[in-house]
């Protein structure tokens, strides 16, 4: 995204009535394409995080997407609820007290269920009395693909114009500003929004900055479950099963299609943008079947598709919110979300216009820099998932 600034600006994220003087929203490929990380059905907003930083923007975003509802007239949120589920004495165990003590200390309720309570709750599960979880009644879905057309509408709405098939080759400093060089033609401006997921590093490349990003394709599947009355949106929640491993099972509730979605988070190979296939995993697909028969099996139904995404990951896991400044460039801003970001997209938005326009946000973003040692340290050790260094461990039955 490339900015004229005049005093304040809206730009495609952040939907909002103020003065836009100029907002250019570039894209690569066709809008709507399936070639990175923000396409398909859902996605899981929640509010149980291990670390405080995020519940406060958490918080945020429930109301900005309640904003760009209103405005639209379009349900994009559906709340469902939000289990994340551990066996007792793991490490997992170990996240989720995590998760409750962040929690608390942010104000937000949460209940706590153990072994058949579980059940009684939720009887889709085969729960068994090693099992404790922590339920937050707020987390839900975000309908993915409608709010980024709801998205981009509002955006065009409010004076932004979005080029699509616009490929970014180069970024260069023009006297006092900024020119961004693409394959529909260059573009003169005072800011620079980068917001390009697994090609960060490719557009950042002709500003002599590399980030240390680790580039992985996952994948989801839907099962055609029999029993689509029990796992509507109304009935089921959003699920986590936190194992201590890398990769960690979710399962979603049917919206969009009459598929029960489920997928490991993190586990895919390493790739990059360029080298990425579309072919799902049949290996991790089983997987993903495993673990639905064993605590869902009634979820189960025939494969209705896998779906292949790319991961854009920092060695900490955390965003990446900062400007440029150390590589010469304090009018070029960069968000990496480590493929954690759709559900924040409209709060995140904001910030990154706050920090376009007035050079400072709001919100603390302090974990985010460039600074921090997981970004500026080169022997940083790369640990994705609970202090777990990134691997494709073979997932042991969790019952």
């Amino acid at each position: 995204m490339i900015i004229q600034i005049q005093k304040k600006i809206c730009n495609e994220y952040n939907i909002c009535i103020i003065v836009v003087v100029g907002v250019l929203g570039l894209e690569q490929f066709n809008l709507g394409h399936d070639n990175g990380g923000s396409q398909d059905r859902t996605r899981i907003l929640r509010l149980s995080y291990s670390a405080c930083e995020y519940i406060p923007l958490a918080k945020g975003t429930k109301e900005a997407w309640g904003e760009a509802e209103r405005e639209s007239g379009m349900q994009l949120v559906y709340t469902t609820g939000g289990l994340d589920i551990a066996k007792r004495g793991t490490p997992g165990h170990e996240c989720l007290e995590k998760f409750a003590k962040s929690m608390t200390a942010q104000n937000v309720e949460f209940e706590r269920y153990e072994g058949q309570s579980i059940r009684k709750k939720f009887p889709q599960f085969l729960a068994t009395p090693k099992w404790i979880s922590l339920y937050q009644k707020d987390a839900g879905i975000i309908d993915a693909a409608l709010a980024n057309a709801v998205h981009i509408q509002l955006a065009r709405k409010h004076g932004a114009t979005i080029l699509e098939n616009a490929a970014v080759l180069r970024i260069v400093k023009e006297g006092n500003q900024t020119k961004v060089c693409t394959s529909q033609g260059d573009f003169l401006c005072k800011k620079v929004i980068v917001t390009s997921g697994a090609w960060t590093n490719d557009v950042l490349s002709s500003i002599g900055l590399k980030l240390p990003i680790t580039v992985t394709q996952e994948q989801v599947t839907y099962f055609a479950t029999p029993h689509m009355n029990e796992f509507t949106k109304d009935r089921f929640p959003v699920v986590f099963l936190h194992t201590g491993l890398p990769a960690a099972p979710y399962f979603i509730p049917i919206h969009g299609n009459t598929g029960f979605k489920t997928g490991l988070d993190l586990g895919g190979p390493v790739i990059t943008p360029h080298t990425r296939t579309f072919i799902p995993d049949e290996r991790r697909r089983k997987k993903e079947r495993n673990y639905v028969a064993e605590l869902c099996p009634r979820a189960l139904g025939p494969t209705l598709y896998t779906k292949t995404c790319l991961y854009a990951l920092t060695p900490d896991r955390n965003y990446i919110m900062d400007t440029c400044e150390e590589a010469g460039h304090r009018d070029i801003i960069v968000f990496v979300g480590a493929a954690h970001a759709y559900k924040m997209a409209p709060v995140l938005g904001k910030i990154l216009s706050q920090l376009a326009i007035d050079g400072r946000t709001t919100y603390d973003i302090s974990s985010f820099t460039m600074k921090r040692p997981a970004i500026s340290d080169p022997s940083y050790p790369p640990c994705f998932k609970l202090d777990v260094p990134v691997k494709d461990d073979i997932l042991p039955s969790y019952l």
